[in-house]
């Protein structure tokens, strides 16, 4: 044909095959290591616990410095990417990056932002396993948090690459990557932590990075950011590539070129056209990560109330409750008084120190298998009833499946255990459908500061949901479970209202 063909069309005409097979794997050993960070707070606070008599508001806070980190991180992330490229020439500065260096032939080297972003979480992982006491392990873990929060971006530059019909279902079964990071993780700690120890643990967690980066340069730059920065010639010769790697013949067309030098911009969220969106994805994803944290650190609650395990303190009374469900202000302070007081006087099974055992490491286990089968019924339903209906009946699922929960008292552990299996794949979906939905809907001069910006807003879901079912928790566990099944059918209304469906959309 004469006439111009977009990205998107080259993209269909070349089709899916070994390029995007290759490109599967690297983002996924991304988003893997991502998993393996987050997954690993758990297990180490754990042991920290023990190892170094660490408080209850000390262990909650080695995880609440991460997700702040990562909520400052993701914006700063999605800018970068926009401005100066999913990858940028520089040089990669050794004092910062010289545990990383064998994975490249020489320092100066053509660098991703993804790149960089999980050379930072490399390299402050293999520092905090230095870490001499509580105060340095936390900074280091904040830093990790800051690399951890660029891993949204494969699926930003893994959107680019791919065929339009196809592109929802391979970025459903990307999310599968997590699964498989969260199982590696437990399955490390099982072998690891009773004869080596977690700074091990920590060490070896870095494999996935430590893979993508020794990979990574091998990942061609994004051809739709080259053509927005008006290098039309390098963006044919990235596709003119895959469709080598495809063993595709390359349609003879020119390219349809349009260049765009203001990029990354917060303030192209807020145009009329976008504004909407952005203000209900943000909610969304604040609803989805409050809800998918908050089955999982409500899951000992409910099997120690149907099993009467362990002990609890229900000490703490509060006047005012219904203002506390309503107001963050004041979940933040109840949630500091109660740390204070328990601080001050701790109940007495608190101070008992309980290492992680292979039984609970295997039950660990079992609960993570609960995350693969999201990602394959949205890569068989995703493309029938679009992403706003899948987002939605995500979020409608997971509350109907959370009432039940309201007789745990007369449930027995096997009901209340598929219950929670059920609910947190509910949860999971809405959140992985997050990702997918925000690197579709948003144009390519601000996706990745659209889907940075919406996932570090989404990361205040993740600060309150420990302290809400910390607090609401120790007074009644009928209110938390309200709570999130409220946040869910609220949530499950904001996807509907969604003003773009974005079921076979070209990316702009």
């Amino acid at each position: 044909t004469t006439e111009p063909l977009t990205v998107d069309d080259v993209l269909d005409y070349i089709g899916f095959g070994k390029f995007q097979w290759t490109i599967s794997f690297i983002c996924g050993l991304a988003w893997a290591g991502d998993a393996m960070e987050v997954i690993i707070l758990t297990i180490l606070s754990s042991q920290l616990h023990c190892e170094w008599r660490l408080r209850s508001y000390q262990m909650a806070l080695m995880s609440s410095v991460v997700f702040l980190a990562v909520g400052i991180g993701c914006p700063v992330w999605g800018i970068f990417c926009d401005k100066y490229g999913r990858k940028i020439v520089s040089v990669t500065p050794v004092l910062f990056f010289f545990p990383c260096t064998f994975c490249f032939n020489r320092c100066l080297c053509v660098k991703q932002g993804l790149t960089i972003s999980l050379c930072s979480v490399l390299y402050f992982g293999l520092l905090s396993t230095f870490a001499p006491m509580y105060s340095w392990l936390l900074f280091l873990r904040f830093l990790v948090g800051f690399g951890i929060s660029g891993s949204p971006q494969a699926l930003t530059l893994y959107s680019e690459f791919l065929p339009v019909s196809l592109r929802g279902r391979c970025l459903a079964l990307l999310e599968l990557f997590w699964a498989f990071g969260s199982m590696f993780e437990i399955l490390l700690a099982l072998l690891i932590m009773p004869t080596l120890g977690w700074r091990w643990l920590l060490r070896l967690s870095a494999l996935p990075v430590g893979f993508f980066l020794i990979f990574s340069h091998w990942l061609p730059e994004s051809p739709r950011f080259d053509i927005l920065s008006g290098r039309t010639a390098k963006a044919v010769k990235t596709l003119l590539y895959i469709a080598k790697q495809n063993r595709r013949p390359m349609p003879e067309a020119t390219i349809v070129a349009f260049k765009e030098d203001h990029r990354g911009q917060i303030k192209d969220l807020f145009t009329p056209q976008l504004r909407k969106t952005t203000v209900l994805l943000s909610f969304i994803w604040i609803s989805a990560a409050f809800c998918y944290y908050g089955i999982i650190l409500l899951t000992p609650d409910l099997l120690q109330s149907v099993k009467s395990w362990g002990c609890k303190s229900h000490t703490y009374a509060f006047s005012g409750f219904g203002t506390f469900c309503g107001k963050f202000a004041d979940v933040l302070l109840i949630f500091f008084l109660a740390a204070a007081a328990k601080a001050q006087d701790e109940p007495v099974c608190g101070l008992e120190c309980k290492y992680l055992t292979s039984d609970d490491y295997e039950k660990m286990l079992w609960t993570s298998f609960a995350e693969i089968p999201g990602p394959i019924l949205l890569a068989l339903l995703l493309d029938h009833f679009g992403r706003k209906k899948s987002m939605a009946f995500g979020f409608l699922m997971f509350s109907l499946f959370l009432l039940p929960m309201y007789w745990y008292a007369f449930l027995g552990s096997p009901s209340i255990t598929s219950l929670i299996l059920i609910t947190r794949a509910f949860s999971v979906t809405s959140l992985q459908l997050c990702y997918i939905y925000g690197s579709e809907v948003f144009p390519t001069k601000t996706r990745a500061l659209g889907i940075g910006f919406c996932a570090g807003i989404g990361k205040v879901g993740s600060l309150i949901s420990p302290f809400v079912s910390e607090v609401c928790s120790g007074i009644s566990l009928h209110l938390t479970l309200s709570i999130y099944c409220g946040c869910g059918l609220l949530a499950a209304v904001a996807s509907l209202m969604l003003p773009i469906e974005t079921l076979g959309k070209d990316l702009g």
